[in-house]
């Protein structure tokens, strides 16, 4: 028997591991079966080469949770430790095991051994966090002397125990005797959603207790002539161990790949768009599938996320900082040994390999998109709709992604046609661009609630835009500072003439001496706190009285409901009411003697216009409706 003090800094460590090394204690079912899956992957490289004289047999990996006793077990069937080698990876915490099996086997595997680094070491003792006492009982894969199985015990304490012990097989036992603060650890459920999150995809078998589920009797059929089912139990496996990021492309079809998508998120029911599967050794290790899901306008709240893991464990959902900030509205799976498992955030948005990942993630993502604009546009117009979010967001937040997407981002008119920037430049440059060689883009957020601009835009010849997703705002802004001597105006920001304009506009029938009659009865009915009357000379077949919205004041409240300048947001609603000064109903107003005559009629213009606008509500449109048939009878 020997009994000594594991060698550490501290008097003991394991306070320090429990308050800063993991901020959850749910980690260490994680860790101790990273080290299993370890032993067990070592045994076969070490097999592969002639190592090992037994026959490898079950190396499923298993979890035993006994309510009675107060334990909980990992089980393996891998490598195994002599005494000495406990006293070395266990005691002596600052070597660690994986590193001294790729040294000792370097130039035989080294591809192989690489892999095989593990985490047997400070992740051990990450079980001392819901543990009152741990055990190690082990038995090496070596014959001969030193070969004999021994126990470990550490109650949580530096003291520990190691002592020669019986174990028939091969493998390790961790043995946690759980504290009264975490017998939720013991529980069936928790155990099994702890294994699921953590260990769905690790490489080899995890068994955790049994479940029931339905056999069909062969050749046996029930009473209405049904096949027979039994009722049997089988060893619950927990994870698929060869999942599709790990397989070739060439080896997989999109129904392979529809499916793993259920695997991953079995809420969600609609196939994705289409898929990236990433393979790269150099100059980082990394695999994977990234998905493109049709997304929801309220696509900020993203419940089903891309999963993080390092060599097939399962480290983490929140992808930022590793992933582009607009790509994590994506799904999948991205798999790293170059992402350690137990960082900071912080760390990760710093580390060089995190950032290079992040840049190539990026670029296959643009070579996924171009590759299915070039080789088959008409599918990609198909899901535009549904992926533009994700090329909007990227050209807004990222400055390399908009150069590879100015070539196969879309812009949708109110026609339905789709056309790339240079296309869409290239149709407009000739009629919308006004006086000062500016190109205008007339814009659209609701083709319902601005018909009517839309349509006297497209009469004058004028194409609109479609812009009615939920980052448009600030997609636009971002689109006005990459193009050239253009910008963009809403279809409602000012009548189309005045956006517009080339010539010199039309001779009014009104006298300046007209106007200034008129204006205080249209401030009176409209209300000057928010209406700002003005009067144009139009055509007599425009409406003779539209509102618009000043562009500039509009997009700053737009924003400001984004999360952009929060302060104008608290500004009153500002409109421009644009009488059209030739058109008959306003000299019919103007030749009015009556005053309440003339009021009247230009509170009926005025009420016209704000239901155009969706503006008339309330009291006001009771009272519109009432006028509206008095003036009928």
């Amino acid at each position: 028997m020997q009994t000594g003090k594991i060698n550490v800094q501290t008097e003991n460590i394991f306070p320090i591991i429990k308050k800063f090394l993991y901020s959850d204690h749910e980690i260490f079912l994680r860790e101790l079966i990273s080290n299993a899956v370890d032993a067990t992957q070592k045994l076969k490289a070490l097999s592969s080469m002639g190592n090992v004289k037994d026959e490898l047999g079950d190396l499923t990996i298993e979890v035993i949770a006994d309510k009675e006793k107060g334990t909980l077990t990992v089980r393996d069937n891998g490598i195994g430790m002599t005494a000495e080698e406990v006293d070395k990876y266990i005691n002596q915490i600052a070597f660690s095991g994986a590193e001294e099996f790729v040294k000792k086997y370097k130039g035989k595997s080294e591809a192989d051994a690489a892999q095989l680094i593990g985490h047997f070491g400070l992740g051990f003792y990450s079980s001392f966090m819901v543990s009152k006492k741990v055990e190690i009982l082990t038995k090496t894969y070596k014959k001969g002397p030193g070969s004999k199985a021994v126990k470990w015990e550490c109650d949580g304490s530096p003291e520990y125990t190691l002592t020669e012990a019986e174990k028939a097989s091969r493998g390790t036992e961790i043995i946690l005797h759980i504290a009264d603060d975490s017998k939720e650890f013991l529980e069936e459920h928790r155990i099994v959603d702890l294994l699921k999150k953590y260990c769905k995809f690790l490489p080899v078998p995890i068994r955790f207790g049994n479940e029931k589920t339905w056999e069909k009797v062969e050749g046996e059929k029930d009473d209405k002539g049904n096949d027979k089912y039994d009722e049997i139990e089988k060893p619950r496996i927990i994870n698929n161990i060869n999942p599709a990021w790990k397989r070739k492309p060439a080896d997989l079809t999109d129904e392979d790949y529809n499916n793993f998508y259920r695997e991953l998120y079995p809420s969600l029911f609609e196939n994705p768009l289409f898929n990236i599967h990433l393979n790269v050794d150099y100059p980082f290790n990394l695999t994977g599938i990234l998905y493109f899901p049709k997304v929801k306008r309220n696509f900020e709240v993203q419940k089903e996320k891309i999963q993080l893991y390092s060599n097939q464990v399962f480290v983490t959902d929140s992808v930022e900082g590793i992933v582009p900030d607009f790509l994590t509205l994506m799904h999948g799976v991205l798999d790293s040994p170059d992402i350690p498992l137990n960082v900071s955030r912080s760390y990760l948005q710093s580390d060089s390999n995190v950032k290079k990942i992040s840049n190539h993630i990026m670029k296959k993502v643009a070579d996924k998109l171009e590759e299915i604009f070039k080789n088959n546009r008409e599918d990609f117009e198909k899901k535009w709709d549904d992926i533009r979010i994700f090329i909007e967001y990227g050209i807004i937040s990222e400055p390399k992604f908009y150069e590879r997407a100015e070539k196969f981002c879309l812009l949708k008119d109110t026609a339905g046609k789709y056309m790339t920037f240079e296309e869409y430049k290239n149709s407009i440059k000739d009629n919308q661009t006004d006086k000062d060689k500016k190109l205008v883009y007339l814009y659209t957020t609701d083709t319902v609630e601005q018909h009517g601009f839309i349509e006297t835009a497209t009469e004058r010849g004028y194409n609109v835009l479609v812009m009615d997703g939920p980052i448009d705002n600030h997609f636009i802004n971002t689109l006005e500072q990459k193009f050239e001597n253009t910008s963009f105006v809403r279809v409602d920001a000012d009548v189309i003439d005045k956006l517009i304009r080339k010539e010199e506009p039309m001779p009014s029938k009104l006298s300046d001496e007209d106007r200034e009659k008129l204006k205080p009865v249209f401030e009176e009915v409209a209300g000057r706190e928010h209406y700002t009357v003005m009067f144009e000379s139009l055509s007599e077949t425009e409406l003779p009285v539209q509102i618009t919205r000043p562009e500039f004041m509009r997009r700053m409240k737009d924003m400001s409901m984004l999360g952009g300048a929060s302060y104008m947001g608290s500004l009153p609603d500002s409109y421009n009411l644009v009488v059209n000064g030739n058109h008959p109903l306003i000299s019919k107003m103007n030749d009015e003697k009556d005053e309440e005559s003339k009021k009247v009629l230009a509170k009926q213009l005025v009420d016209l216009a704000k239901l155009s606008q969706n503006l008339l509500k309330g009291e006001e449109l009771t009272g519109f409706i009432k006028r509206s048939i008095s003036i009928i009878k």
